[in-house]
């Protein structure tokens, strides 16, 4: 069925509750490679209930609310899970997130693009508690054949490509069980778990996450660049260029500035394949 686009960008926004302890924030940050080695006291920061942190990036998956579900279940939408992709994700700051917290999440969807051969649905969900705004979490989702409705192709402009060499070079493998333990985080998509459903999608085997490797190389930097404290992170942002695979490794150029890091993420063992392009993580 195709989709609706006028519909779903007229649709009221959906608010409802969502909350989340230490055990969903721990389990999130073992998902996407937190804990190795298990007794480094910089991994306990991740894993253990005693001076835990947030990183960020858990904006996606908080209250078990994951980042794309609000989009593909909103009015005037209704396309087959095996044709959607994650195109884009942007997570905003307000303050650092606590250990444990409820809130709302006010979800609407912001434009339907067309892209010729695919629909772009782009999404967000603004969060806040009784002590104000807590993060704002954009989404792109990228529907496979779902395009040619005569909408807007939508804005292009992306940010230049960074000049120079990495100011440094991080590594990262993903283990093989790396998808079966992020989705328990909330993200069922079975294109990450059962090989069948990964062939109908056009892939050869489950993928990982997109939304893992964005919180594997948000990770990285907080603990490269900013001295471990994820407190420091005021936005996040990619685009997701290509697919990784459990078990191959993810290589991660970074270029400082001031208050700023861009990153090109690629898969080492493909010939450094791209995976996220237009990468910048903001901080203080």
């Amino acid at each position: 069925m195709p989709i609706d686009a006028e519909r779903a960008v007229a649709a009221e926004p959906r608010s409802g509750e969502i909350s989340w302890d230490h055990k969903d924030i721990q389990l999130y940050h073992l998902g996407v490679g937190a804990g190795l080695p298990a007794t480094d006291p910089h991994e306990l920061r991740y894993t253990f209930e005693s001076g835990l942190q947030v990183l960020p990036s858990f904006a996606t998956v908080a209250g078990g609310v994951m980042a794309l579900d609000a989009g593909l279940s909103a009015p005037g939408v209704d396309v087959d899970l095996a044709a959607v992709l994650h195109g884009g994700q942007t997570v905003v700051t307000h303050r650092p997130i606590p250990v444990r917290g409820s809130a709302v999440a006010t979800t609407r969807v912001l434009a339907v693009y067309d892209k010729g051969k695919a629909a772009v649905i782009v999404q967000r969900t603004e969060v806040a508690d009784g002590r104000g705004p807590l993060w704002t979490s954009d989404s792109q989702i990228f529907v496979r054949g779902e395009g040619g409705f005569g909408g807007e192709r939508g804005p292009s402009m992306r940010p230049a490509a960074p000049g120079g060499a990495p100011d440094r070079t991080e590594e990262r493998r993903i283990r093989q069980d790396q998808a079966l333990l992020y989705r328990l985080s909330g993200d069922w998509n079975p294109l990450h778990a059962d090989p069948e459903f990964a062939r109908r999608a056009g892939f050869d085997r489950p993928i990982l996450h997109g939304l893992c490797s964005y919180g594997i190389t948000l990770k990285a930097v907080v603990d490269t660049v900013l001295g471990g404290d994820a407190a420091r992170v005021d936005s996040f942002r990619t685009r997701f260029a290509g697919v990784v695979f459990p078990g191959e490794t993810l290589r991660m150029r970074m270029w400082q500035s001031p208050g700023r890091v861009r990153l090109a993420v690629s898969a080492v063992e493909r010939d450094d394949a791209p995976v996220l392009t237009d990468t910048i993580v903001e901080h203080h």
